[in-house]
């Protein structure tokens, strides 16, 4: 690519952050969420004029003319000429061997492999052949509890992805980097699988304690109470939910999900506490210590209060450049590929965005929230100067682009929140940014960050407003990723162009990993 393109996308710097409260909204009613709030905002860049230079037919890409332009003119839709439309070209499917290589992604292998073995372990249990399971039901519930607990640990989470950005940087064979990444992103599917795994266990054990005759009648009202408090615990939790009710989600998921908890807590210390001999509760102390059950409760317990002691009611000022975003600011420099929680309530729903940093070293970080749902539309509305967060953030997939040579994080609309702190913090990662009327969109903030640590030879900027449509987004990919000689591809957009842009890699033979939803 070629260092000394000058860009369409004009990005004036950042002087100081704006007062705790700068809004440049129109008085005009808004409409209906747009591209900005969906993620699907569009972007241009004349690093085009490479391809076009390889492209024949002007028809597939349009550049304009801008050495044409005065200097330090302002590019402006009033002063480039719009390219002349151009019909759309069918959309090829993908293979099937692409859609299916895609699905069956390590989310997916980790959860069948935890799902086969715990029911071969249950068929095993139900059929004699296992004493183990007979005599020590419990510790096999609360010992996939546990597992599920610790995998959606944040701390956990941090300390993993520190070993392996620590010990396999760089010097390891590019398969077995691209092995770790996918591991890291999708421990959702050992959560998910050890989660539903122990639910099958506890039902197990409660129609087999039903099936005791001496057993006492509390003992089985407390193992069907938690139960069903794990059962909606994880019903909660269904991609359905969670994805179109997120609120409901956040919500029961946690609540239900502590009741759960402290069933759980009663139900196996009644349980190991009860002499079904004598038909008394005379074994408490010491034996329901002694018992495996009790300290994989004791662990659970643990993982689950640890990153609530990290959350603080935290100071924050507020930038709206548009009414479709909110640009958050919060004190404390971060390292890249890190995302933060944040919420109006210390124990309701948290809202996940990524975080925008120009290292730790920094005064500051930000968060770019979309205005689209209710929390954030009340950004606008009611803007807060405290909110609460947890100091802790939690790692992404992006954390893991110090484990290749080069790379390229590409991102729609307000995805840049995820991307953007890669790119500024490491010299080797390219920028593609696909959006529209960035500058007026995002504010100045946002592009000044961008002006100052970005350089014209590792970003692309596709405006979609001025350019007049979409970009042909995989052959500016793999042309970028020729040029650039990447190893990988992050990509963060919406479903539809996260599914698109996964499959067109996946079929070019391009490693990728796109945004991520829990299935």
């Amino acid at each position: 690519m070629s260092k000394t393109s000058h860009f369409i996308f004009s990005l004036r710097p950042a002087g100081s952050f704006p007062s705790r409260l700068q809004s440049t909204m129109s008085t005009k009613p808004a409409l209906a969420y747009n591209d900005a709030e969906k993620g699907t905002l569009d972007v241009r860049s004349p690093q085009l004029a490479d391809l076009a230079k390889s492209e024949k037919k002007a028809a597939d890409i349009d550049v304009f003319a801008v050495q044409s332009l005065k200097k330090d003119a302002p590019v402006t839709p009033s002063n480039v000429a719009k390219p002349p439309p151009t019909p759309k070209p069918a959309k090829k499917r993908a293979p099937l061997w692409v859609l299916w290589v895609i699905w069956y992604n390590s989310y997916r292998r980790f959860f069948t492999v935890i799902f086969i073995v715990n029911w071969i372990g249950i068929g095993f249990t139900i059929a004699g052949k296992w004493p183990y399971a007979a005599a020590y039901p419990g510790a096999l519930v609360v010992g996939n509890l546990n597992v599920a607990v610790l995998v959606r640990n944040e701390i956990f989470g941090r300390c993993l992805y520190w070993f392996v950005n620590t010990f396999f940087a760089k010097w390891t064979p590019l398969w077995f980097r691209l092995a770790c990444t996918s591991t890291l992103q999708h421990l959702g599917g050992i959560h998910s699988g050890c989660a539903i795994s122990g639910v099958a266990w506890i039902v197990v054990m409660v129609v087999r304690q039903y099936k005791t005759k001496y057993m006492n009648d509390s003992i089985l009202a407390f193992g069907t109470v938690t139960t069903v408090m794990l059962f909606i615990t994880i019903c909660a939790g269904l991609p359905w939910v969670r994805n179109t009710h997120h609120n409901v989600f956040e919500r029961n998921h946690r609540f239900f999900g502590w009741t759960a908890l402290i069933m759980t807590w009663v139900h196996t210390i009644v349980t190991n506490a009860y002499d079904i001999g004598d038909g008394t509760f005379d074994r408490i102390g010491l034996h329901v210590v002694q018992q495996q059950a009790f300290w994989y409760n004791l662990g659970m317990s643990v993982f689950i209060v640890l990153p609530w002691i990290c959350t603080r009611h935290a100071k924050v000022d507020i930038e709206l450049p548009s009414p479709k975003v909110a640009v958050l600011r919060f004190e404390r420099g971060m390292q890249q590929g890190l995302l933060a929680r944040i919420s109006r309530s210390a124990v309701k729903e948290y809202h996940a965005f990524g975080i925008i940093s120009e290292g730790t070293h920094a005064k500051y970080h930000y968060l770019i929230c979309g205005v689209q749902g209710d929390f954030t539309k009340s950004l606008v509305n009611d803007p807060p100067r405290r909110i609460w967060t947890r100091e802790l953030k939690f790692a992404g997939v992006s954390n893991t682009s110090t484990l290749y040579k080069r790379g390229i994080r590409i991102c729609t609309g307000t995805g840049l929140g995820a991307a953007l702190s890669t790119c500024i913090q490491s010299p080797y990662w390219y920028l593609i940014w696909i959006g529209s009327d960035q500058e007026k969109t995002f504010g100045p903030t946002i592009s000044g960050l961008i002006h100052r640590h970005v350089g014209p030879e590792r970003l692309l900027l596709w405006d979609s407003k001025t350019r007049g449509g979409r970009p042909p987004t995989m052959k500016i990919l793999k042309e970028v990723y020729d040029s650039w000689q990447a190893e990988v591809v992050f990509i963060t957009s919406n479903y539809i162009g996260n599914s698109e842009i996964q499959q067109g890699c996946k079929e070019a033979g391009i490693p990728a990993f796109g945004t991520l939803w829990d299935f």
